[in-house]
């Protein structure tokens, strides 16, 4: 029944996940830009939630001869502005990303381009730190300098027409999975055969870190044990990642497992040494993406970096780290190998420094600066909830019992005839 085929009773909810998905970002506003400019420590204020409604839907589903099914997942967001602390209108400083960026980016150019792009800065008023709306800084906007880099120097931004972090994210895919259906062979259930056609991907520096390991993050092959670990590949990571069990539990009635990050997610190939694919890297606890992003000193890791070597946080004032705000998990039925309940918690930080020929970035000190940090939960409700425990958690039960009360109504039964006989006699 957990089997990926229009017969079985878990295929609609495999086709439209029918838990209300929520994601809330929360933006790290800089209090002292100018200060930065002069080499002087970050300091942040956390803003938020500005919660989102997301929306799943499968599309361009279809079966393989070879026991897969590939499709298309579209997602779109809708802002909830009773379930956030702010609106979309809200104004917030943000590192203009574009600009330092760049900067990077030209860290090792010729000094004549590196004027060539200050002079580009200059004449259209850019800065190293900006101040937009939630709204803009979310699903994108228009700035010149996109469109006369692209013109002059075509090959140093990949950006066309508006800019924005998730701009690429809204009414859009994460790329074509095929996947097993376990019809044929049930041991490979939900597995990723590819993602966009590939075996494995090429964007980091060795063929562990390459591999496409477990599934599309939906759904795990059934019957669990404490020894399973939680695979997936995120496309928006550009790797696979691993959870493992911590702890047993229930959710509304209903058995589950928690998987959490294990310390090792992000750590740096030094502490981990099956992570040096993904260097270079910086401290640990933080992972380099830049290799899937354009280039540009993207980092990625838990929020306010918890879990990541303590210099990280103590070189930006306004950070927290703690696990019960900053972790994530997942809560999955064993049986089934479907998620009851989730928060996926990450946060997406620039690397930015001084830049020798580039006069918009001053004397800024080395430091990965977070940007944001976002939390991805949904919770099974209602009544696919209740159908969920009336046909795997009641009905078993009822059986189970059952079994015991047919036993003892067929000994009574057996009984009966000999009570009489011997009332008879």
């Amino acid at each position: 029944n957990v089997r990926i085929d229009p017969s079985s009773l878990s295929f609609n909810m495999w086709k439209e996940i029918p838990v209300p998905f929520y994601l809330s970002i929360y933006f790290f506003d800089i209090v002292n830009p100018e200060a930065i400019l002069l080499g002087e420590k970050p300091q942040v204020r956390e803003r938020g939630p500005y919660v989102y409604r997301e929306f799943r839907h499968k599309s361009n589903i279809t079966f393989n001869g070879n026991d897969t099914v590939s499709f298309l997942e579209y997602r779109s967001f809708q802002f909830q502005p009773d379930k956030s602390h702010g609106l979309e209108s809200d104004y917030i400083v943000m590192p203009n990303i574009l600009v330092l960026a760049a900067a990077m980016m030209m860290e090792n150019k010729p000094m004549s381009m590196k004027l060539i792009m200050t002079l580009a800065f200059s004449t259209l008023g850019e800065r190293a730190f900006m101040n937009r709306t939630i709204s803009e800084i979310m699903w994108g906007y228009d700035d010149p300098l996109i469109h006369l880099i692209n013109k002059y120097l075509p090959d140093v931004f990949p950006f066309k027409g508006k800019f924005g972090l998730f701009a690429e994210l809204n009414n859009s895919n994460s790329g074509l999975f095929t996947v097993f259906t376990g019809v044929k062979d049930f041991s490979r259930i939900h597995l990723v055969d590819k993602w966009n056609g590939l075996s494995k991907v090429s964007f980091w520096h060795s063929d562990q870190c390459n591999m496409i390991n477990g599934t599309s993050g939906q759904m795990w092959a059934p019957f669990m044990t404490p020894e399973t670990s939680l695979q997936f590949y995120s496309p928006e990571a550009c790797r696979s990642m691993n959870l493992v069990y911590k702890e047993s539990g229930m959710f509304e009635g209903i058995p589950t497992y928690r998987f959490v990050a294990p310390s090792t997610l992000f750590a740096n190939g030094s502490v981990y040494a099956p992570n040096e694919g993904f260097c270079p890297c910086l401290e640990s606890g933080i992972q380099n993406i830049s290799t899937c992003r354009f280039n540009a000193p993207l980092f990625l890791s838990h929020p306010h970096f918890y879990n990541a070597d303590p210099v990280l946080a103590e070189a930006v004032l306004g950070l927290h780290p703690n696990q019960e705000e900053h972790s994530l998990f997942l809560d999955v039925h064993p049986v089934t190998g479907i998620p009851m309940n989730c928060s996926v918690k990450l946060q997406l930080s620039l690397y930015i420094k001084a830049i020798k020929g580039i006069g918009q970035t001053g004397k800024i000190e080395p430091v990965v600066l977070p940007l944001m940090w976002f939390e991805e939960s949904g919770a099974m409700e209602g009544e696919p909830l209740q159908t969920f425990y009336n046909q795997l958690v009641l009905m078993p039960s009822v059986l189970h019992y059952a079994q015991y009360v047919l036993l003892a109504l067929g000994c009574v039964l057996l009984l009966i005839p000999i009570i009489y006989q011997i009332r008879s006699q």
